[in-house]
């Protein structure tokens, strides 16, 4: 039977595997949401500015047209060129910046919530497989036993709890008892047979 020391350090490795790996897995997936938010927010911006770059340059054409009433018209062609440019780079460096800010946010705002995640994880699931593993290992070691003990002959049903020695570990892993009936019946089974000896 699995002692507990042995029982303590599958669960440790269990937990330093599952934390490390849901440490990485997590801090890709939000170098991509990062990345995704990114692009989409830069497009978004570039977007959502255009039109009122359009406008500008279309107010810049009526104040050129307006200001060559007045005999200035290299002044209004130049502030229609400098007002287009400049709000066109703008909305560039505007959308790059908050592109930028957001990855930042997110990745120092997300990292202590993936680390909590990833310890909860691997401590709760190191958790449960210890316990699930040591209480197969105990009912087959009792089973085991049992049948070296008593060497009797067994029932066929009795296979649906001890598998041949023949299958893979993990194949047998289906033949363990599912319905609570067959598992009463068969510890009434076992009493009879001490009863018997």
């Amino acid at each position: 039977m699995i002692k507990s020391e042995e029982r303590l350090s599958i669960s440790i490795y269990l937990s330093i595997y599952l934390s490390i790996y849901l440490s990485i897995y997590l801090t890709a997936f939000i170098i991509y949401l990062s990345i995704y938010l990114s692009i989409y927010l830069s497009i978004y911006i570039y977007i959502y500015i255009y039109p009122f770059i359009i406008y500008l340059s279309i107010y810049s054409i009526y104040l050129s047209i307006y200001l060559s009433q007045v005999n200035i018209i290299y002044l209004s062609i130049y502030l229609s060129i400098y007002l287009s440019q400049a709000v066109h780079y703008l909305s560039i460096y505007l959308s790059i910046y908050l592109s930028i800010y957001l990855s930042i946010y997110l990745s120092i705002y997300l990292k202590p919530f993936i680390i909590y995640l990833s310890i909860y994880l691997s401590i709760y699931l190191s958790i449960y497989l210890s316990i699930y593993l040591s209480i197969y290992l105990s009912i087959l070691v009792f089973y085991y036993l049992l049948f070296k003990s008593h060497r009797d002959p067994i029932s066929p049903s009795v296979y649906f709890f001890f598998p041949p020695s023949s299958l893979p570990f993990f194949l047998s892993l289906f033949f363990l008892p599912i319905n609570l009936f067959q598992y009463v019946w068969f510890l009434c089974y076992s009493i009879k047979t001490f009863s018997l000896t």
